[in-house]
């Protein structure tokens, strides 16, 4: 049995491999992606606003696409129930305004 204060012999390629992960490991706890994971204030605050983004991304997204859509059914009027069910929708959204 080896004593623990003094590390067993490794070979030289063994410890340049160690201190070259040190250095990569050194590297990766410098960016800012972990630093930013390693702080829960920090992390909660990142998430808060991707949050934030997302539902204005999804709220503001679905309006243009369902006004692109609405607007594009009402073009249709050569089809009797969808191109009435469309005009109407379009002329109930100009009276609100």
């Amino acid at each position: 049995m080896t004593d623990s204060a003094t590390p067993p012999e490794l070979p030289e390629q063994t410890l340049e491999e160690l201190r070259a992960l040190r250095q990569e490991l050194h590297v990766l706890n410098q960016h800012r992606f972990i630093r930013i994971q390693n702080s829960i204030p920090r992390l909660l605050a990142f998430n808060f606003a991707r949050g934030l983004a997302l539902g204005l991304g999804t709220v503001v997204g679905a309006s243009v696409l369902l006004s692109i859509v609405i607007w594009s059914l009402s073009q249709i009027e050569f089809l009797p129930i969808i191109g009435e069910w469309a005009s109407e929708i379009a002329r109930m959204m100009q009276e609100e305004k």
